[in-house]
Parts: C-alpha cells; structure tokens; sequence
C-alpha cells in the first residue's frame, strides 16, 4: 500500500516516440510478424478471427498480419482443423528468439510463466498485447517501466473489458479530464449470474452451473464469486486514471457468495437491484478501492446492465459522467481488443513509430481504508416474532448511531428488513454487531451496501 500523498496527477496519456528518419525496410515493410503464447479458448478465437479477417486488417494497417508461431504445453492435444495447426509448438523460443516475431501475444493466462515469457518478450526489443488481467494487475508497472527503458509497446485492452474499449478511452479520449470517480460492473460472468438469480429466481448455484455450461465461467469460478477478478480490474483501471501504482491488494474485495434470491426479493420491492459493483475515487491525493455488492436504483443506466455486460463509469471534470458498456465475456469479444491492440501496434510499425504506452506510473497517493465510508446499507435480519421485535431492533441500532429510514415486515418468513440512513461503515459494523447479540434476532442475513 502506498502511503504519501505526493504532487499533481500525471495524466495517462498515450504516447508515440517517432523515428526521425525512416529507413528502407521500414517504408517497404508488408508483413507484421505475430507470434502467440497460448492457444485455449481465447487464443483460438483469435487465430481464427485474424485468419478470416485477414484481408481488412492488412488495409488497415497497410501490411499483412502473419502468424508466424502458436507455443501451447501440449503439441499433441486434439484441436479444430480449422486453426494454423503447421504453427504450433512447445518451444517458446520459437516465438521469443524470433527475428519474424515482431509482436508477442500473451494468452496463456496465470502469472509466473506469464510474466517470465512477457519480460523476455520485452528485453528482446518485441512489442506485447496481453488479455492477462492477473499479470497486469499484479506487475503492470515493472512490465511498463520496462517496455518504457526498451522502446517497445505493451498493450492490454482486452486484461479488463474483454470486448469492450475501456483503457483507450480512459487514457486517449479522456486524457483532458481530472478523473474523480471510477463506477462499473467489471465481470461479465458475475453479472450473469446475478441477472439471472433476479429474473429467474435462480439460486446462486444454478446460475453458476448454467454460465459455466455457456463457456462464461471458468471450472474453477472463485475469481468470479469472490470479486477479485473485478478488484483487479479496478487495479488496472485505477492505476491508469491517476497515473499511481495500484495493486489488487489495495482494493477492498467483497464477492457474491453469500447472496441469495431473497435478497433480489427485498431489494426490488424498494426499488433496487443487486450489482457487484467496482468503484474508485479520489481526492487531493487519497483514493478509496473497493469491489462488493450494492443495491443499484431501478431505471438507472447502471441498474440496466443486464447478462454477461460490462459497464464502466468514469466521471471527468471536463464532460461529466461517461458511461463505457459492452460484452465482458466471451471469446469473441476479447479477441475483438486483442486485435484493436494488434492493429495499433502494428500501425506504429508500419508507420515507423516507437511505443505506444500510457506514461510511467509516478504519483504517490494514499489508499483509504473503508472505515470512514458514508453510504445506506439494506439490513435483512431472521428473527423469531417480527411485530414483537421491531422496536427493539430500531432502538438498538439508533442507541448505535444508525438511523433507520424504511422498515418492512415479512412476518411468512419470519424477518424483518431495513433500510437504514447514512452511516459511517464502523459505526454500521458496530451496530450489526450489536443486532446480533439482540434478543429475538437469530441471524443477520444480509448487509448490502446502497449505491449512491
């Protein structure tokens, strides 16, 4: 965690370092080597796409795009006849010690190897376009500051919205503005789940299992569940929008785990629902991360964010609230920005240009912790007789500094539910801490923090 508040933000911008003369291999260049690490789910998606896509690509960038090697661990695997197979091999020198390799793509996922194949990629003066959103968040600014020393570009459009443009418009389209706030659904599998859990009436567990059937979620979905692929995300995101360097460890992480279809119940009969919602904001040099579920108004742009969509608020000083939303999951949508980031670099090749980097991470700033939040929360509490304990439920949580603005009672199901004021997040946990030792409340079913 970073301590200091330090000076001015540094915008995030991109920048292009031009050759002052170009040469005759540049000007005559018609091919642009690409080598791939990885070729899973998402790597094939992308060898196929640049295959078909072949001839559009090569008029915009005005030279052919080659796949020149695939490394993958396991030559032997079955795969689809309709991907480069000639291409494929478990030496990955045959793509790093390339001299045909002009542009390395990481698609293998994980971070060790990852980071190890990427820094070689890099001291061996290769351009790299990455969808690792892991690699990214925890050594994004060593993998920048060492692209940076050698003059190449490492783009990763594709490590946070998958189809949809987030980090170019944050750090090109925007670049004029002072960021306050970053607000966004940054999981399109999350966001499926939930959507289906409040549509559908789904369990959590029948949503999972149906996302997992579609290719949405992964056999082990814990990033999904837990938040902290979202919380990387907004590592990511956070990082680029103040020019500081974010970890994932900064971010404060709540998943989904704990919800239920009740809670879906509840929260749209006072006009809600239930996102898992990123959000990131700054001020004079403090920023405050944090990635949990909210309760998100009816009829807002948010709250209409629906399936496997991602969303991405960024409030700038010079045009207000801008709201990015597209496909968070998928194949496709992610080698969508894997070749957006392909062509860009490959322009610059073409064109003769240096990297295309946003710029070094140099601010110092200080996270929060949640402690001095101020937001509503939506209690949900078991309880043994709903009219008899009502009132002592009220009292209990005024006596602790939370004042209590709605109260509905569920006497079928034995609860009670509440929506109380605002409230600093330590005096609400004192006050659920109190609620549980009260005479008649059997359990605190649900805390859900109100967005806005």
């Amino acid at each position: 965690m970073i301590q200091e508040a330090g000076e001015p933000a540094i915008r995030p911008s991109f920048t292009t370092v031009a050759t002052p003369m170009l040469d005759a291999e540049t000007t005559s260049r018609r091919t642009v080597g690409i080598g791939m690490l990885g070729m899973g789910v998402v790597g094939a998606g992308l060898a196929r796409a640049l295959q078909e896509r072949a001839a559009g690509l090569a008029a915009s960038v005005g030279a052919s795009l080659a796949i020149e090697a695939i490394v993958v661990q396991d030559e032997d695997k079955r795969r689809d006849d309709d991907l480069p197979l000639h291409l494929v091999t478990a030496d990955a020198v045959a793509v790093l010690d390339n001299p045909d390799v002009d542009i390395v793509v990481e698609v293998i996922g994980g971070v060790e190897q990852a980071l190890d194949y990427v820094l070689k990629a890099i001291r061996s003066g290769k351009h790299v376009v990455t969808a690792n959103k892991d690699l990214m968040a925890r050594h994004g600014p060593e993998i920048l500051d060492l692209a940076h020393e050698a003059n190449v570009s490492v783009l990763f459009e594709a490590s946070v919205g998958a189809g949809t443009p987030i980090v170019a418009p944050l750090t090109r389209s925007l670049v004029a503005n002072r960021i306050a706030a970053l607000r966004g659904i940054l999981n399109g599998t999350t966001n499926y789940i939930l959507t289906k859990m409040e549509l559908e009436g789904a369990s959590l567990d029948q949503a999972l299992v149906d996302a997992q059937r579609l290719g949405y979620a992964e056999a082990d979905p814990r990033s999904d569940l837990t938040g902290s692929d979202a919380a990387r995300k907004l590592a990511i995101l956070s990082s680029l929008a103040w020019g500081t360097r974010v970890r994932d460890t900064d971010v404060y992480c709540e998943g989904i785990t704990w919800l239920e279809t009740r809670d879906f119940e509840c929260a749209a009969r006072l006009g809600y629902t239930i996102k898992l919602l990123a959000i990131a904001s700054e001020d004079r040099g403090e920023m405050r991360l944090r990635v949990h579920p909210a309760l998100v108004r009816k009829g807002t742009a948010m709250a209409s964010v629906d399936g496997v969509l991602n969303a991405l608020e960024i409030d700038g000083d010079l045009t207000g609230p801008v709201l990015l939303r597209g496909a968070g999951a998928g194949p496709a949508s992610t080698a969508s920005a894997l070749i957006a980031d392909i062509v860009e670099v490959s322009r610059g090749i073409v064109g003769g240009l240096g990297r295309i980097n946003p710029v070094n991470l140099a601010r110092e700033v200080t996270i929060q912790s949640m402690a001095g939040l101020e937001t509503r929360h939506l209690l949900r509490l078991s309880v043994t007789d709903v009219d008899r304990i009502q009132r002592d439920v009220i009292e209990s949580l005024r006596d602790d500094g939370v004042l209590v603005d709605h109260v509905t009672l569920e006497p079928a199901e034995n609860e009670l539910v509440l929506l109380t004021g605002v409230a600093e997040e330590t005096v609400v946990q004192r006050a659920i801490s109190g609620l549980r030792l009260l005479d008649g409340v059997l359990e605190v079913s649900s805390v859900i923090r109100v967005d806005g």
